[in-house]
């Protein structure tokens, strides 16, 4: 996730010489030792790389389509995802058929230079274009107030009031004042009208340019000759007016895009460029954070963040872990406990031995989650870009026609009502419609710590009616606690335990973590049983044979589950409970005792609140599951529920018309987070490179599972409403426009305060949504 020496070397200030800088940088990042810092591998050896990049130069829809286009047709790669709202773009490639240098040359021959996403470069730049286009909004906005101070005598001189030569004087004085404005205030628009144009395609800044250089034409005209045919009619002050209102919607659409995607952005970079690590000979030297291994031992002073997972091994602290956890709060964190890579050391100095780097830390499986979330288009957005690229036809074929209905009556009033036209109708509107509103409440949950790994599941969470809940590790604590053993004749309690640890140290499961932990908590040493071809069944046990020694050459097959997977009967108590067997039959029970999550019975008021119905879908027994849904305030529960089982109650609910959200811990549940029309993977304990669920909730607040829900509902009435809008200021003006009474300077505002009305509508939602029952 650090820059490297070749993602710095991307530049960072125009020049002449900037191709060929570029050029260079782009060649360094063909070497294999630098695509781990922008990407990571996928499919195990196959040998097809995932990298996440920056697009230079983006802002619409329009703008998106050609890069993905440009990338799709470059050898060798396989997938491309483009974003315009984050101005993100995901591109899977093969190592074996090209190479990071093609396929950056591609996008910039395109006119949309690659940045990848890691680098220092790619925030300089951004911060670059923001200057840049506060300048150009600057002279727009200065040589606009001057143009229409020498535009006022003539809209309020009588007849006789000036000579001739005076507002020839005023027009002259307007020509000059507007090259500044067509010449560097517009740069970009031209710029990107030329790329589109260059490539067969039609860009939503080709009507912008259009109507700016048609405006300019006539007025230059009537200025030169203002007897020629296209009259003697100026409008500099309209266009300097549509220029200025359609910059300022642009930096204003601009940083409300940053600050609303600013969750990845302060989460990406959160990790330190390097570290101090300790040498051979007992010395301290610094050096970058992605030469670091496992076993290294790190100081970390305060205020620095934790550059991989570890273990504290001197020293006491505490660490603000709020954008991985959810936890607001600082953690103590004493000598002995772990530390998450990308989190803050507060307190004090400490020394961490490394655990987990790179792709293997929890930070790094975050960040990856929110990366596809930035990149993931829903439903709607793909609906309203499909859309986009058809009218864009209809817009120019619009304006065409009003110009030739009007042509006859006035040329130089045809043209002006064509440039309106063009102007008002343009869809910018209405493809920011959705991936604003969705990336400023991706945003916002995040930082409630709720992640987002799917942004079309937004939509669908807004529509469920039903939540189902699994019990252990979701309702209940995370680890729940060995409470007693029962062991057949002849056997130790203590035996027994040393038997359903050596099985279950190699299972996820919280049921298996009890017995570890009891086992832990009573011997330091490990279980002396080897274990060999261990195989899990999901959501039923563990199975796998059991040597003491070496001479036990061919051990013993032991099963450690539910009671189906042991096949023994279940003991006459009403807790969770796990077996242990072998060939001979039972060899031990271990009952479990279970706690309630603190906020489980108020979390369900919350979502009955919202006229939801809950669930409860559980493996363990029937009686087990009850008294655990009892305590929550769930009435319909269903225990003794294979993986399986679980699947066809979620079919059942969705054929009868049911939309179905499923909370579960991400192991056992799997196939039927996959199956939910929206689902969540809870709990800490969860890996989350293996969690299928559409969201991922980092801390242990229940709570944030109605939050999320009434969060979805804001965004998707934001999302209509946005669609209305857009909808409706079209319908209302393009009529308007072509009757000739929407002026060009008029026809900017309307269109650069659609554009800004949808962003700032959407930027409401990067507010946490409130706690409970919001509807």
């Amino acid at each position: 996730m650090q820059a490297s020496a070749a993602l710095a070397a991307f530049p960072s200030v125009p020049s002449s010489a900037e191709g060929d800088a570029r050029a260079d940088a782009w060649q360094l990042l063909d070497d294999p030792a630098e695509w781990a810092a922008f990407g990571r591998p996928v499919g195990g050896d196959s040998g097809r790389w995932e990298s996440q990049v920056a697009v230079e130069g983006m802002h619409c829809a329009g703008c998106a389509f050609t890069v993905e286009a440009a990338l799709s047709r470059v050898p060798g790669v396989t997938e491309v995802q483009v974003n315009a709202a984050s101005r993100r773009a995901r591109v899977v490639w093969s190592a074996a058929a090209t190479r990071p240098s093609r396929w950056f040359e591609a996008s910039a021959r395109a006119g949309y230079p690659l940045l990848p996403a890691g680098s220092r470069t790619a925030r300089e730049t951004r911060s670059r274009e923001l200057r840049m286009a506060l300048w150009r909004w600057l002279v727009a906005g200065f040589c606009m107030m001057q143009v229409m101070m020498y535009a006022y005598p003539a809209y309020v001189a009588r007849p006789g009031d000036m000579t001739a030569d005076a507002a020839q004087l005023l027009r002259w004085a307007s020509w000059v004042l507007t090259l500044p404005v067509v010449l560097f205030s517009c740069g970009p628009f031209f710029r990107s009208a030329w790329r589109d144009l260059r490539i067969g395609r039609i860009g939503m800044d080709l009507p912008v340019t259009f109507g700016v250089v048609i405006t300019f034409v006539v007025s230059t005209a009537a200025t030169f000759d203002p007897t020629g045919p296209l009259g003697h009619e100026v409008y500099f002050d309209s266009l300097t007016m549509f220029v200025f209102f359609l910059l300022t919607g642009r930096w204003l659409e601009a940083r409300l895009r940053d600050r609303t995607a600013g969750a990845l952005e302060a989460l990406m970079h959160r990790l330190p460029d390097s570290v101090e690590r300790l040498g051979p000979e007992g010395e301290w030297v610094r050096v970058a954070v992605r030469r670091l291994a496992a076993g290294d031992v790190v100081r970390v002073r305060p205020g620095e963040a934790f550059p991989a997972d570890g273990t504290v091994i001197d020293g006491d602290t505490t660490a603000d872990e709020a954008l991985l956890t959810g936890e607001s709060r600082p953690v103590p964190r004493p000598c002995g406990d772990r530390v998450l890579a990308g989190s803050h050391n507060l307190s004090a100095v400490v020394q961490v031995r490394i655990t987990s780097v790179g792709e293997d830390t929890r930070f790094a499986q975050i960040v990856r989650l929110m990366e596809n979330a930035a990149l993931d288009k829903p439903r709607l957005a793909w609906l309203a870009d499909r859309v986009a690229r058809p009218f864009l036809l209809a817009v120019l074929a619009c304006a065409v026609g009003a110009g030739a209905l009007w042509w006859s009556v006035d040329p130089g009033k045809a043209l002006m009502v064509a440039v309106a036209v063009l102007i008002v109708t343009c869809p910018c509107a209405l493809s920011l419609a959705t991936p604003a509103a969705m990336l400023a409440s991706a945003g916002a949950l995040a930082r409630g710590g709720v992640l987002t790994s799917n942004l079309q599941a937004m939509e669908a969470l807004a529509s469920v009616d039903t939540v189902v809940f699994d019990k252990t590790g979701t309702l209940t604590g995370g680890t729940p606690r060995l409470e007693r053993v029962y062991c057949r004749q002849g056997l130790r309690p203590g035996d027994a335990l040393e038997i359903g640890a050596a099985l279950a140290a190699l299972s996820l499961h919280p049921a298996a973590r009890a017995i570890v932990n009891a086992w832990r908590a009573q011997f330091r040493a490990p279980p002396g049983w080897r274990v060999s071809d261990l195989r899990e069944t999901a959501g039923q046990g563990v199975a796998a044979f059991l040597r003491r020694g070496e001479n036990d050459e061919g051990g013993r097959l032991v099963r450690l589950g539910s009671a189906s997977f042991c096949a023994v009967p279940p003991l006459e108590v009403d807790a969770a409970q796990i077996h242990l067997s072998d060939a001979e039959g039972w060899i031990a029970s271990f009952v479990l005792a279970e706690e309630l999550r603190p906020d489980a019975a108020q979390t369900v008021a919350a979502l009955e609140a919202q006229g939801l119905s809950v669930r409860l879908l559980s493996g363990d027994r029937e009686n087990a599951a009850r008294a655990i849904g009892a305590q929550a305030g769930i009435a319909a529960v269903q225990g003794d529920c294979a993986p399986e089982d679980k699947l066809e109650v979620l079919w059942k609910l969705q054929a009868a018309g049911r939309e179905v959200a499923m909370v579960g811990d991400g192991l056992n549940d799997g196939p039927s987070l996959a199956r939910a029309n929206a689902s969540f993977a809870f709990g800490q304990a969860v890996p989350l490179s293996r969690a299928r669920a559409d969201f991922v909730v980092l801390g242990d607040a229940l709570q944030a599972i109605p939050a999320a829900i009434a969060q979805a509902r804001r965004t998707l009435r934001v999302v209509r409403q946005n669609l209305f809008w857009a909808a409706a200021y079209n319908a209302l003006c393009v009529p308007l426009a072509v009757v000739g009474w929407l002026p060009p300077w008029l026809a900017g505002l309307g269109m650069a305060g659609s554009s800004l009305l949808v962003v700032l509508n959407a930027a409401r939602l990067a507010a946490p949504a409130k706690k409970a029952a919001v509807v």
